[in-house]
């Protein structure tokens, strides 16, 4: 095998990077890491599809030493990406573990031979260098043969002269366990399993001998993505709350975007994926998604704000475009005269759910909250006791007319109580008049 080195962060401003030579074959490898709305579409044969993962490998003519115009990908840049990419697919991690689109571009700097195992060998790094959680290392190799009648020759890591002029270029890729991707070119009618065989211990040999000096220089994908990389958190939410998140015309996810600077895109499924330069917005976005789409729960104690001012109570927004009754009854644990007594448009309050009915309807009480929190109103202004406080001046609304107090004014001179009689009052009515004196 050729000398080998390789570095890591060679470029600081990207999302990973690597440059890995391997004699006079040099690749840099670049990382860009993105959300769901950079996944590339692809005209398939039958249908459209997406990938997530992309692999795009320049072949510019100053790395063969030549001078030519730089056009759009031909059918050998075409060819060695592929394979580089289905080298790497296998070790890439799943969706749900890690969410971002990423795009890895390699630019071969110098070409002897081998430039898209370097690819395979340098994009893994790179991968790495950047923080994607892969499950294993990956490099590649490519053995060549020199057959001349019955004699044969395995040639370990070709270079240009040693594949142009012999028989096969054997391109195997893979892990310390084993193999993620093959390439057969012969120019031959043909080759035995022994062949096959002895080509493939060698690749093994050979790859695992690369792995050990790429392992020196990064031994495992980085903790953490690079800080110029985009936030990106993903939540399962309910389907049909898909619509709430969007809202009319799409205005509440407007809304919530502008708010909080974040981009938020969400499947058929119910997956929500929020990305953000800045961590924090993402992490506020998902704290707004996930109260917008909450379930609420009877029982529970929510802190709402108050929308509506009713004479029969107040309605309590207790989530996002999710808001509840609270009955006057249901205000205080003191006697309530007017709901705006006790709460006024936009304050804040706790309330407790205390139904939901088959229509959605929910009902709330702030004064079992109160309870259940220890805490108490005092006195509303203007409001006397309840009826049933006790004490001589409970309020009993209006009974039509001014009747006065114990022992006031009732309507009418009473006059002095009459001797012997049971009560004063003068002539009551429909009790025959005078009754006379009481018998012993």
């Amino acid at each position: 095998i050729r000398p080998v080195s390789c570095s890591v962060g060679v470029l600081p401003r990207v999302h990973g990077s690597s440059v890995f030579t391997r004699g006079e074959t040099q690749a840099m490898c670049t990382i860009t890491l993105g959300t769901s709305s950079d996944e590339q579409l692809v005209d398939g044969l039958i249908e459209e599809y997406t990938q997530k993962f992309m692999l795009h490998y320049n072949f510019p003519s100053y790395s063969v030493g030549e001078v030519r115009p730089i056009r759009g990908p031909g059918r050998r840049e075409i060819g060695h990406g592929a394979l580089a990419e289905r080298s790497l697919l296998a070790v890439l991690p799943a969706v749900d573990q890690f969410p971002y689109t990423v795009r890895l571009i390699s630019d071969i700097l110098e070409s002897n031979g081998s430039s898209s195992m370097a690819t395979a060998c340098g994009g893994c790094l790179a991968l790495m260098d950047a923080g994607v959680p892969i499950t294993k290392m990956v490099a590649g190799i490519s053995i060549g043969l020199v057959k001349e009648g019955d004699k044969s020759v395995l040639l370990t890591d070709i270079m240009g002269e040693e594949d142009h002029f012999g028989d096969m270029d054997f391109k195997v890729v893979g892990t310390r366990d084993g193999i993620t991707a093959i390439q057969l070119d012969i120019k031959i009618e043909g080759i035995d399993h022994d062949i096959i065989r002895q080509t493939l211990h060698r690749a093994k040999e050979a790859r695992l001998n690369i792995l050990e000096t790429m392992a020196k220089t990064l031994p495992e994908p980085r903790k953490e993505i690079s800080k110029f990389a985009p936030r990106l958190l993903t939540i399962k939410i309910d389907p049909e709350k898909i619509g709430k998140i969007i809202g009319p015309g799409g205005k509440n996810i407007k809304a919530l975007q502008a708010d909080t600077g974040a981009q938020v895109d969400i499947e058929d499924d119910g997956t929500v994926y929020i990305s953000s330069v800045d961590g924090m917005a993402a992490e506020k976005c998902r704290d707004i998604i996930e109260a917008m789409t909450a379930e609420v729960k009877v029982g529970k104690i929510y802190t709402g704000r108050v929308v509506s001012i009713k004479d029969f109570g107040a309605f309590v927004e207790i989530a996002p475009e999710t808001d509840g009754l609270c009955h006057v009854s249901e205000l205080s644990d003191k006697y309530v005269d007017r709901v705006d007594d006790v709460v006024q448009m936009g304050d804040e309050v706790k309330v407790k759910v205390l139904l939901i009915d088959d229509q959605g309807r929910i009902k709330l009480s702030r004064k079992a909250a109160m309870q259940e929190l220890g805490e108490s109103d005092p006195e509303p202004v203007n409001a006397g006791p309840r009826e049933g406080d006790g004490g001589h001046d409970r309020y009993r609304g209006d009974r039509g007319g001014d009747r006065g107090g114990h022992g006031g004014d009732r309507g009418g001179h009473r006059g002095p109580r009459r001797e012997g009689s049971r009560s004063g009052g003068g002539d009551r009515g429909g009790r025959g008049g005078d009754r006379g004196p009481r018998r012993d």
